[in-house]
Formats: C-alpha cells, sequence, structure tokens
C-alpha cells in the first residue's frame, strides 16, 4: 500500500513536471472559435476522428474561446449521436 502510494505520487509529479513546460502561443489570435463553431466542431466529430487518424488533423479547437466553445462542443455532440436521453427510458 505504502509502495503504491509513493510510486503513484512520483509518477504525478513527473507528469506534472512535463506538462509545466507545454506551451501554447496565444499572440496571433484573431477570432477565436466560439459557441457556433463548437456546435459545427461536435457535430462533425466522428468525421474529424477518422481523418484524424490518417491526417495531421484535429478533433478539437485550440484555443478557443472558452467554456462557450465546450458547451457548443457538448451540444454538436449530442446532437449528432442523439445524447437527449431518450434511448435511457425504460420499456414496458
Amino acid at each position: 500500500m505504502k509502495r503504491t502510494f509513493i510510486l503513484s505520487t512520483v509518477v504525478a509529479a513527473v507528469a506534472l513536471l512535463f506538462v509545466g513546460c507545454a506551451t501554447q502561443s496565444f499572440e496571433n489570435i484573431g477570432d477565436p472559435p466560439g459557441f457556433i463553431k463548437g456546435v459545427f466542431h461536435g457535430f462533425i466529430l466522428l468525421f474529424s476522428f477518422i481523418a484524424s487518424l490518417f491526417t495531421d488533423y484535429e478533433i478539437y479547437a485550440f484555443p478557443n474561446a472558452g467554456g462557450w466553445y465546450n458547451f457548443g462542443f457538448l451540444i454538436g455532440v449530442m446532437l449528432f449521436f442523439g445524447g437527449g436521453g431518450a434511448g435511457a427510458k425504460c420499456k414496458k
């Protein structure tokens, strides 16, 4: 138990060390994608994933407008895959 805790702590510390070195340039962003583009990117998620397997195509736009892009992405995924919860009903 103690050995597992120490090992997981060391792995987490090393991961945080490497993640701390990652940077993203925000200087050349004129108009980051917002809610509407998030809905569109969420809607075409399946096709974007297939394209990303064979090319250098990104599924998720980064940098983006933040929470509104994320919310739009979620709505778009739910629209395409039918995530409204109707399939979770019990049939009698």
